[in-house]
């Protein structure tokens, strides 16, 4: 954390080769986090690249270098929000990686699909905080900082969203997963 906290004075002062570092510890979790949103590769380095360019651009206004990680984050959210405006009828696409499913049941695939398509039909801010909470597995805390809302709000998103989970769900994979859930939060 201390050397993180230095590469991003560092960056704040001008230093490029500071920056590159500091985005190349986050670039699979933000690219990744793209890429869900966008459901495409191309489109997916597209926002990821106008997120690095606005975070180099705004990092001087960053007061507080602890906040370093939720503050790209919301960069790259606030970015994938403006596209997806943009691309209406665009729908989320887990990235799911062949090698990933190779080593999934057939069962397994089938429970992981189902809960993705139901994730897809919940409104942004239920599938934002879900998406922060579970796949990127980020704080209440911290997903409170990225969105700009109090953390009641997210919790109360995070509950109602594995509500409707349940309900579009309504099997017997989903309720232990969402009971497993709400007791570790």
């Amino acid at each position: 954390m201390r050397n993180q906290i230095l590469l991003i004075e560092q960056a704040k002062k001008g230093d490029a080769e500071a920056f590159y570092h500091l985005i190349h510890q986050k670039k699979t979790e933000l690219y990744r986090m793209a890429y869900v949103y966008v459901q495409n590769e191309n489109d997916a380095v597209d926002i990821y690249q106008q997120t690095i360019i606005r975070a180099f651009e705004g990092l001087p206004k960053l007061h507080d270098p602890t906040y370093f990680s939720t503050w790209i984050t919301r960069i790259l959210i606030n970015c994938s929000k403006t596209y997806l405006s943009k691309q209406k009828n665009v729908e989320l696409v887990e990235p799911v990686h062949i090698e990933n499913l190779r080593s999934m049941s057939h069962s397994n695939i089938e429970e992981h699909l189902d809960l993705w398509q139901a994730l897809q039909l919940l409104d942004e801010k239920y599938k934002t905080v879900l998406l922060l909470r579970f796949y990127q597995d980020y704080s209440v805390n911290q997903i409170a900082d990225i969105i700009q809302c109090p953390e009641g709000t997210v919790k109360t998103h995070i509950r109602r969203g594995l509500h409707m989970l349940r309900q579009q769900l309504k099997g017997a994979y989903i309720d232990e997963w969402v009971q497993s859930v709400e007791r570790n939060n």
